[in-house]
């Protein structure tokens, strides 16, 4: 009778469980939905290395903000296939939640009960085009709470439909745009410095946490400054195109 010799690495299926946390009966449905590889054969045992921790940790992130499994399969459908333990870590890391207030779950009602006025349907639209509130099902939805005084003040100036949807899809766009330009600062410049140190993943993350109000801080400039800017020259080219009539 021979012994299997398996990497230090490797993990029964027990033994994964009893890691992540996760029950046998959801880890092999997760594998066969292919948010994360079949286990590693060794004879007729199967073993699992730290991808299959890291994607099993990714899942129950995603999971714990509110993502549907079809959410998920289209999250995890991106993650390159060569992707390390390391590079997932950080994905995991990046989706903890960057504004400071949570959304707050509410009801129709509890939404009209908060702002004390009926809301129409289009005024829930707007408040939903601004990132405020987000429907859930069942009229039901994420509020964030802390904003909703502006949306209020935007609806009682009649800001557009049209005008909140172009702009969520401007937000949309870019917001995606820098975030995938900060995730590879972090995936190419950060990680490996602390990887290297020997960092913990905890310490990783109150990176992350300390860095949050310094990156929101430095957009919100940003954004300022593009803004005084793009003014200054439409201003200047008014007064071009007046001067050139003359």
């Amino acid at each position: 009778m021979t012994t299997e010799v398996t990497s230090p690495e490797l993990l029964t299926l027990e033994e994964l469980t009893n890691r992540v946390g996760m029950s046998v009966r959801n880890v092999r449905f997760y594998t066969t939905k292919g948010l994360v590889p079949p286990p590693i054969r060794r004879g007729r045992s199967g073993y699992y290395s730290p991808d299959h921790v890291a994607r099993l940790e990714l899942v129950q992130e995603l999971q714990s903000h509110g993502f549907t499994l079809s959410a998920i399969e289209r999250y995890v459908a991106g993650i390159p296939a060569d992707a390390t333990p390391e590079d997932i870590a950080l994905r995991r890391t990046m989706l903890a939640p960057w504004q400071a207030d949570q959304p707050v779950e509410m009801s129709r009602g509890d939404l009209e009960k908060r702002v004390d006025r009926r809301l129409s349907d289009q005024d829930v639209d707007i408040l939903a085009a601004l990132g405020i509130v987000t429907s859930i099902g069942a009229e039901r939805y994420q509020v964030a709470a802390s904003q909703l005084s502006i949306g209020l003040g935007l609806l009682d100036v009649g800001f557009p439909l049209e005008a909140a949807r172009a702009a969520a899809e401007v937000y949309t766009q870019h917001g995606r745009e820098i975030a995938q330009e900060l995730y590879d600062v972090f995936r190419k410049m950060v990680w490996p410095v602390y990887q290297e140190s020997g960092a913990s993943p905890e310490t990783i993350q109150a990176v992350v946490e300390r860095l949050k109000p310094l990156s929101i801080a430095s957009l919100v400039s940003a954004y300022e400054a593009g803004m005084d800017q793009t003014r200054r020259e439409n201003i200047a080219a008014r007064a071009k195109r007046s001067g050139d009539r003359r």
